[in-house]
C-alpha cells in the first residue's frame, strides 16, 4: 500500500493516500458521497497511488472470500485489475474533471424543441455495485440566450455523470442540473429507461423489469402540451 509521510509538529506519521484526499475534503467541508465528484482534491500522480491503495484491500477482500489468488491463474492479477476498473474506467466520473464542452451563442434564436438521445448509459448500483444499463433522452426548449452544446457532448457529459455508484433517480437529477448550467434552456427534460443488474442477478432475480424515470425542468413542468410531445417523440424509439 502506498504511504506518504506528514509531519506533526515534532512527529512524523505515515498515511495512505485515500486519508490525505479525505482530509482535504473534510476541510473544505464538501461532501464526498458516492457519486460526488472529487477530482478537485486529487493532486497529480495520486490517481496512480490510489489505485495500489485500493489494490492492496481488494486482495485482502479476495482473501477473506478464502480464494488463493497465489496460485489461482484466473484470480492471480484480479485485485489489481478490479482497483483499474473502478478508478479508470466504471466509477472515473467521481475522480475526473468534467469533459470540456465547447458552448455556441443560439445566433438564430432557435425555440423550437429538440431532442438527443437514445444514449447508451453505464452506471453502477451504490447498494450492491452491481450494473446499470441503460438509455437517456435528453429534451431542450432553448430561448434566444441559450448557448448550444454540440451532440457529442451530451453523451460525454452523461458518461461523466453516470460514472460514479448510484440510484437511478439521483444520477438523472445530476445530469439535468449539468445540461440546465451548461445550456441555460427554456425547459428541459431527462428520461432514463434502465435494467439494473442487483435486480436481475440477485435477490428476486427478475431479467425482465425495467426502471424508467424523468426529470422535467422549467417549460416541460409547466406546459402539459410540450411535455406530451416530447414523451410521444421517445415513445418511438
Amino acid at each position: 500500500m502506498t504511504t506518504y509521510s506528514r509531519r506533526d509538529g515534532d512527529e512524523t506519521s505515515a498515511t495512505v493516500i485515500s486519508d490525505r484526499i479525505r482530509a482535504r475534503i473534510r476541510s473544505a467541508s464538501r461532501r464526498f458521497n458516492a457519486n460526488d465528484n472529487i477530482s478537485e482534491f486529487i493532486e497529480p500522480g495520486e490517481i496512480d497511488a490510489l489505485l495500489e491503495e485500493v489494490a492492496g484491500k481488494m486482495e485482502a477482500v479476495l482473501e477473506s472470500l478464502v480464494i488463493d489468488t497465489e496460485n489461482d491463474h484466473n484470480t492471480n492479477q484480479t485485485a489489481r485489475r478490479v482497483a483499474k476498473m473502478y478508478l479508470t474506467e466504471v466509477f472515473k466520473g467521481r475522480y475526473e474533471p468534467a469533459p470540456p464542452v465547447t458552448e455556441f451563442p443560439n445566433a438564430e434564436s432557435l425555440s423550437e424543441l429538440m431532442i438527443v438521445g437514445p444514449i447508451t448509459v453505464r452506471s453502477a448500483c451504490s447498494h450492491h455495485l452491481c450494473p446499470i444499463m441503460g438509455r437517456v433522452w435528453v429534451g431542450i426548449l432553448p430561448n434566444e440566450h441559450s448557448n448550444l452544446i454540440g451532440l457529442s457532448k451530451y453523451s460525454r457529459l452523461a458518461e461523466w455523470i453516470m460514472g460514479r455508484p448510484q440510484i437511478q433517480e439521483e444520477a438523472i437529477s445530476q445530469l439535468a442540473d449539468v445540461l440546465m448550467e451548461k445550456v441555460t434552456p427554456n425547459g428541459l427534460a431527462v428520461v432514463m429507461e434502465a435494467d439494473h443488474f442487483c435486480m436481475h442477478w440477485r435477490g428476486v432475480k427478475d431479467t425482465g423489469a425495467k426502471m424508467i424515470n424523468s426529470v422535467m425542468r422549467g417549460a416541460f413542468l409547466k406546459d402539459a402540451t410540450l411535455r406530451r410531445e416530447f414523451l410521444s417523440l421517445i415513445s418511438k424509439e
